[in-house]
């Protein structure tokens, strides 16, 4: 159960890879982009929904359908302030505000353990702590003078984080009246229509290859946010957070196998501190 956050950081690392790819080609832009991903992540679940759909009788009570409303609400805000950021900045400048997310996951899960009740976040000191360190190590190991011209696009951005860590936080408080696969298929098609609403894109400027880089996407993000979902509802929102961390550390490697970037000093330093706290949140 622990390796299934590690491999779900392999595959966040890799889905970045892939998704950093599609958005480089010029005639595809973020609102074609956002919509058709998630398109194609609602038609690769399809086929499992038969087997593996399972909401219980609890998730229809008005409180609950609240809550799954505000988490499409921040879903769809989040969606928007980053690739609005990214249509206007390079992803590169950006990468600082985006490492925020597992802090301000971590800082919102603390925050509503003392409201809500106590055995759906955690508060051991074990994982926090080694959890906030490695936080910061991603940070500043990313964080470069012009980093702290705060304009307007990674200002976005940082609204872009806080909006996904506050999605996650609080769908941790219905995630177990739902599946994983079930409850990300519902939170993927209503962002859809909600996208296909909103932006009304152009999918014929789609060519084969990009639509099939995108299809291998949104398989590995399935993979990705169902084990987060899993995760956390088996072992904690800091937990789980604290070992996606592990992300950034395959991302190097990809990053240097696959598209001949190389790790900076400061990039290696920030991944064995990172992995130390790894194995110290789970292992102690």
């Amino acid at each position: 159960m622990v390796a299934l956050p590690i491999f779900g950081a392999l595959a966040s690392a890799g889905g970045t890879i892939l998704e950093r790819s599609v958005l480089k080609i010029k005639k595809i832009d973020t609102k074609l982009y956002q919509t058709a991903s998630f398109l194609a992540i609602v038609i690769v679940m399809i086929p499992f929904l038969y087997f593996i759909w399972n909401i219980k009788p609890e998730a229809a009570s008005l409180k609950n359908l609240i809550i799954f409303g505000l988490v499409i609400i921040f879903s769809v805000v989040a969606n928007l302030f980053t690739y609005y950021s990214m249509k206007w900045e390079k992803v590169s400048n950006l990468e600082p505000a985006k490492l925020l997310q597992p802090l301000f996951v971590i800082l919102l899960a603390i925050i509503f353990s003392f409201f809500v009740d106590h055995g759906l976040y955690e508060r051991n000191l074990k994982v926090i702590i080694p959890a906030i360190i490695a936080g910061l190590a991603i940070i500043f190991s990313h964080l470069k003078k012009y980093h702290f011209d705060f304009n307007k696009y990674f200002v976005a951005a940082i609204f872009g984080s806080f909006f996904f860590a506050l999605e996650l936080v609080i769908s941790r408080l219905i995630l177990d009246y739902y599946s994983a696969i079930t409850f990300y298929f519902l939170r993927s098609l209503s962002i859809f229509l909600v996208s296909l609403i909103l932006f009304r894109p152009d999918f014929s400027k789609l060519d084969k290859k990009s639509s099939k880089v995108i299809a291998l996407t949104s398989i590995v993000w399935v993979v990705y946010r169902v084990t987060i979902y899993y995760g956390y509802t088996h072992l904690g929102i800091i937990s789980t957070t604290l070992m996606i961390m592990l992300e950034p550390i395959f991302l190097y490697f990809l990053a240097w196998k696959f598209l001949k970037e190389k790790p900076t000093k400061r990039n290696i330093v920030a991944a064995g501190i990172i992995l130390a706290c790894v194995l110290y949140g789970t292992l102690a």
